[in-house]
């Protein structure tokens, strides 16, 4: 699954002090990833973190994602309202169970 993880993918932390949030992929490398939430990670100072210690949600943001890859200007409010709605889906679905 790790190998699924690319620009724009939402993915959650499984270690460390921001353990069970969720991210958006800004950049990554062979090891390691970028990630913010537009809110206390914001895209000009994204955290870098290990792939190991993140799991892919299986979701990717399309439109955040071509901003990305083309080099246009992302917005932390974007990314923070996508992954409000994201999170949202997520209880909804909790709630129906």
């Amino acid at each position: 699954m790790k190998d699924n993880i690319q620009l724009g993918s939402i993915v959650l932390s499984t270690q460390g002090r921001d353990k069970g949030n969720y991210f958006v992929v800004t950049a990554t490398d062979g090891k390691t990833v970028c990630l913010a939430d537009g809110g206390m990670r914001r895209l000009a100072q994204p955290k870098k973190k290990n792939l190991k210690h993140v799991s892919d949600s299986g979701v990717k943001l399309e439109t955040i994602a071509a901003k990305l890859i083309e080099g246009r200007k992302v917005f932390d409010s974007e990314v923070k309202s996508a992954l409000r709605q994201f999170c949202q889906q997520i209880q909804e679905e909790k709630q129906n169970v």
